[in-house]
């Protein structure tokens, strides 16, 4: 089992791909909490370059309370991560976290069902986002 889910968008600019990422993520019932922008935070922290990289930091209200009602401590692995990047010009991989990857070290059966029904849908997310 991959930590992740993955795939790469091409005939879009950067931006376009945050953006059809986080309209995705809408429709799936995910707002995005925080968003990242690691290129400009290493330039501005650190005076170092890099590739256009977003973190985007994406919940479902009511995934998160249910997680929370079995597990309180769970909010440390919240809210489940996407990422936007682009190592290469003009092609943009899109990743989302495999939720049941990181729930497997948290011994509670009732948050790996739940992982299981975030997981399908954040796959789903990232599967058709170039459609």
């Amino acid at each position: 089992m991959t930590y992740y889910h993955k795939t790469t968008l091409k005939g879009f600019t950067f931006d376009e791909v945050i953006q059809k990422t986080t309209e995705a993520l809408k429709s799936a019932g995910f707002g995005i909490l925080t968003e990242i922008d690691l290129k400009a935070t290493f330039k501005k922290k650190l005076d170092a370059d890099f590739y256009n990289y977003v973190i985007l930091g994406a919940c479902n209200p009511s995934f998160a309370y249910r997680a929370l009602q079995s597990e309180d401590k769970i909010g440390t692995m919240l809210p489940c991560n996407v990422i936007v990047q682009e190592k290469e010009a003009g092609a943009i991989e899109v990743a989302a976290v495999n939720p049941m990857a990181s729930m497997q070290a948290v011994q509670n059966e009732e948050l790996g069902q739940l992982a299981e029904e975030v997981n399908s849908i954040l796959e789903g997310v990232v599967t058709n986002i170039g459609s």
